[in-house]
């Protein structure tokens, strides 16, 4: 095993070192272990070389984590055109949702940079275009652009801290709290846990009734301009 790592090590070393291999390799450690355990050391010991060596491609940390959400926005898809504006935006929806989904510590991250990259400005300018293109004024577009995000963003958030991932372990965790939980105390509860355990349930089926009634919400304005 030993002999394995080494032999990688000299494989990544003998590749030369770039900021995108930086950029990528602190993205899969993320993915890995989390953000908080994201060092520079962390980030050098994969890619075989001191953490030193990697401030030639680099400025530190910060810059590193302005690098990987960049990274994630150009995973996402563009709002796709020749549509209407709510399929150009479920569409993008969809593809945040699993992105993020993919990346679980990039959720608190992906607006928090002050040194957006060419993938977060692009992703932006196509949502906003999407918009104006449906029919949208400025000030419309930038109460649709937070509205939609701030229920995307807060739906993968909790998505993420449930204590289950598929029907299986809802299934197993469900039916431990019916267990232990009197129905004659909590009756309500009860009647959503067991409507949960019914034949058909899929909570990703919440993210898309709870899309739908936003974008059903926002309307274009009539005439629109700035």
């Amino acid at each position: 095993m030993r002999e394995g790592g080494e032999g990688r090590r000299r494989m990544s070393a003998r590749t030369p070192l770039s900021r995108e291999r930086v950029i990528r390799t602190a993205v899969a450690v993320a993915d890995e272990k989390g953000s908080a355990a994201l060092t520079m050391r962390a980030i050098a010991e994969p890619l075989g070389v001191e953490a030193m060596s990697l401030y030639h491609h680099v400025a530190g940390r910060e810059d590193v984590l302005d690098g990987m959400v960049d990274a994630v926005f150009g995973e996402i898809d563009l709002p796709p055109g020749g549509t209407d504006w709510k399929s150009a935006m479920r569409h993008r929806a969809t593809s945040v949702r699993a992105v993020l989904r993919s990346h679980p510590w990039a959720v608190g991250l992906m607006d928090s940079r002050s040194r957006p990259g060419p993938a977060t400005l692009r992703h932006h300018d196509a949502v906003i275009g999407a918009l104006r293109a449906g029919g949208f004024s400025v000030r419309m577009a930038a109460h649709a652009f937070s509205l939609i995000d701030s229920y995307l963003y807060g739906f993968v958030i909790q998505e993420l801290s449930l204590p289950f991932s598929g029907s299986a372990e809802l299934e197993e965790v469900a039916g431990a709290i019916l267990q232990g939980m009197p129905a004659d105390t909590y009756p309500h509860l009860t009647e959503l846990a067991e409507y949960a355990l019914g034949p058909g349930y899929d909570y990703a089926d919440e993210f898309t009734f709870g899309l739908a009634r936003i974008l059903d919400s926002l309307h274009p304005d009539e005439g629109a301009g700035a």
